[in-house]
């Protein structure tokens, strides 16, 4: 899968520049600070590879590598890289494609319970791929360095970058997910961690959060008229105050994860209230 990076350093870039550590449980939380008291500013998922700026007392300071996002992170959710190791990003890589996946011991959903459960865009490495069920079952190497076992339904190799039609229809398989503040994963979004990754499945890598959204470079002003499926909408008090964003699906309708009325990943009508009242910019992003 391909990717556009306008203004934003490459992965290369910024991993040449600083120590390594893949991320080994599957959800793992970005605070503030270096303290589970402060507030979650974003997360890494499994089998990421992040920068590490600093360790301290059990923590990291650690940065997402595909938008160069900084947060504290505890050091038991993370393995430290050697110069030079990598982890999922060369050779066979299976793509998590399912909300959530079941990783097991054994080539069985039978004889034991499952050993984790990692969200979609998780990437994970091959090592083998038998005959047996009919290639049922994928034996995987796991950021740990543990191996485990996935079903060949719930992944895809090569994920395609998508058309516009095909991330509408993928945007609606996250519906009824909770709202998570700082969430980035499909175990929880918040608004615009849930923009963000439709982009990137779009091929194209734009900022974490919801202003630098709207104001990035990668991004086309339009006029509410102008909308079309693919479009993304920014609310607040005014453009400078942007808090919220949600994605445009066509005919009056956004989806966006949301605290409003239901705290859930949800369909809303742009011109009920109040988001007909916040609407303070429209934006369209588009590969080159």
């Amino acid at each position: 899968m391909r990717v556009w990076l306008p203004a934003l350093m490459s992965l290369a870039a910024i991993s040449s520049a600083q120590p390594r550590a893949v991320v080994t449980v599957p959800v793992l939380n970005m605070f503030s600070r270096a303290s589970e008291d402060a507030d979650v500013v974003s997360q890494a998922r499994y089998g990421m590879t992040v920068g590490v700026d600093k360790t301290e007392d059990g923590w990291a300071r650690i940065r997402t590598l595909h938008d160069d996002y900084p947060g504290w992170a505890r050091l038991d959710g993370l393995r430290r890289l050697d110069e030079g190791e990598t982890y999922a990003e060369k050779g066979r890589v299976a793509f998590v494609d399912s909300l959530r996946a079941h990783l097991y011991r054994t080539p069985s959903v039978t004889r034991h319970a499952p050993l984790l459960t990692v969200p979609y865009e998780t990437r994970l490495e091959v090592l083998e791929e038998p005959e047996m069920e009919d290639r049922r079952w994928i034996r995987v190497r796991l950021p740990d360095t543990r191996e485990a076992w996935i079903q060949r339904g719930d992944v895809l190799f090569d994920p395609p970058v998508l058309s516009v039609a095909g991330l509408v229809e993928l945007s609606r398989r996250f519906l009824g997910l909770p709202y998570t503040w700082g969430g980035t994963t499909s175990f929880g979004f918040d608004c615009s961690g849930f923009t963000q990754m439709l982009v990137r499945r779009g091929g194209v890598l734009m900022p974490r959060d919801a202003r630098p959204q709207a104001a990035w470079e990668g991004m086309q002003k339009i006029s509410r008229e102008e909308l079309q499926p693919g479009d993304l909408l920014f609310f607040g008090p005014n453009e400078q105050k942007i808090n919220h964003t949600g994605f445009y699906l066509g005919n009056g309708e956004f989806i966006h994860s949301t605290t409003n009325t239901r705290p859930v990943l949800q369909i809303s009508r742009v011109g009920d209230e109040p988001w007909s009242r916040l609407l303070v910019a429209c934006r369209r992003w588009r590969r080159p």
